[in-house]
């Protein structure tokens, strides 16, 4: 398991970023897929917009985007009047063999 999944499993959303390049590396990596440098682990903002949304089954799937930069896909819980360019919070993550990342939408 390496560092992201572990810390999935514990409901910590972190990425790494290149000390030499300043770029936010994903997905996640022990050195910069642009310059090879080093990285650091840092959190990431638990506040996302909403780029696209999806209904399958009576569950709602989206894909949400983080400082500007990074894509993932989810669910979200409360789906009331979803807009593309709405704002999400991150409310859960998790590791067990795949990641999971479940949103509620900010009114």
């Amino acid at each position: 398991m390496n560092k992201f999944e572990q810390e999935l499993k514990n409901n910590n959303f972190t990425c790494s970023e290149c000390k030499k390049c300043d770029k936010l590396v994903w997905p996640p990596s022990d050195f910069c897929n642009k310059c090879f440098g080093d990285v650091m682990w840092r959190p990431l903002s638990r506040t996302a917009k909403l780029v696209e949304f999806s209904r399958k089954n009576g569950e709602y799937f989206c894909i949400a985007e983080f400082e500007d930069q990074i894509r993932i896909m989810g669910t979200i819980e409360n789906v009331e009047n979803l807009q593309v360019g709405q704002t999400l919070n991150l409310i859960k993550c998790d590791y067990d063999g795949k990641e999971k990342f479940i949103f509620r939408s900010i009114r």
